[in-house]
């Protein structure tokens, strides 16, 4: 980032968060960002982690042991060889969301690769409360990914294509990917258009979202991470299932649990270092 210059920084942390689906790097100077990553997670973790952060550094004149503290979070958080602390990716992403939305965020929903999360925290991007949903991929980014090679359309243009109706049709069922897939092979076969089947799976997918949120119990500000935040046949059709307009971010929301164990990083070093 502009600005920032890795010779006047005090304390030097990346957070790297590795996702089912994708993993992200970021390298934050005393607590701002500065460089980051982004990429497919790999057959094996560790080597991603190291792959993704590697590329986050490349340009800066940094290495891995320049770095004071790295926090590793996410789906495979323990297998980054290099964090000295692994963090869960909701308290990280709440406390990514904190920074790059701003401290009137009292609501995070993170739909990652392989599951949701509905985050309530406080004004310091500390989690109050949550509720997840892992046990299945409807609801997911990793579900969206199945549907688009189903539908052959790629994963990028679903959320358009879902939103290219005249008319919102009934939703597939949202309780499992596996009969979410059958519902919408049948439907295909029925003649529906690629457009209309993306809507109703897309509508499966914000109900099974609203109902996780209400249970949580939503208050705003309301915010959306993780990739599926980049989706508009779902942050639109949220939007008017909940009456409420999440809060535009300054920053790629993807990147919310990697800057979340770049904070962490940071303060855990203070700390060990006797600097707070």
């Amino acid at each position: 980032m502009p600005g920032l210059d890795p010779k006047r920084a005090k304390v030097i942390t990346a957070g790297v968060d590795i996702g089912s689906v994708g993993s992200k790097a970021v390298i934050m100077l005393d607590g701002n960002l500065y460089a980051y990553a982004v990429m497919r997670t790999g057959g094996e973790s560790a080597a991603t982690a190291l792959k993704v952060t590697n590329w986050a550094l490349e340009g800066t004149g940094l290495t891995i042991n320049d770095l004071h503290y790295t926090v590793g979070t996410g789906y495979g958080r323990v297998n980054v060889p290099f964090a000295k602390k692994t963090i869960t990716e909701i308290a990280c992403h709440a406390r990514g969301a904190h920074y790059i939305y701003g401290p009137t965020v009292r609501t995070v929903l993170d739909i990652g690769g392989q599951d949701c999360k509905a985050i309530r925290c406080d004004e310091k991007g500390k989690v109050v409360s949550f509720l997840m949903n892992d046990k299945c991929a409807a609801g997911t980014g990793r579900g969206l990914e199945v549907f688009a090679d189903l539908i052959a359309v790629p994963i990028q243009d679903l959320g358009t294509t879902s939103l290219q109706v005249d008319q919102e049709p009934p939703p597939v069922s949202n309780t499992c990917v596996v009969f979410a897939k059958a519902e919408s092979l049948a439907l295909l076969r029925q003649g529906w258009p690629k457009e209309k089947v993306a809507a109703a799976y897309h509508l499966a997918m914000v109900d099974r979202i609203v109902d996780l949120l209400n249970r949580v119990g939503i208050e705003k500000d309301f915010v959306v991470t993780g990739g599926v935040s980049k989706n508009p046949g779902i942050v639109k059709r949220l939007e008017k299932a909940l009456g409420l307009k999440p809060l535009t971010p300054k920053l790629d929301p993807i990147l919310a649990g990697a800057i979340g164990a770049g904070l962490f990083a940071k303060a855990l070093y203070e700390k060990e270092k006797g600097l707070r």
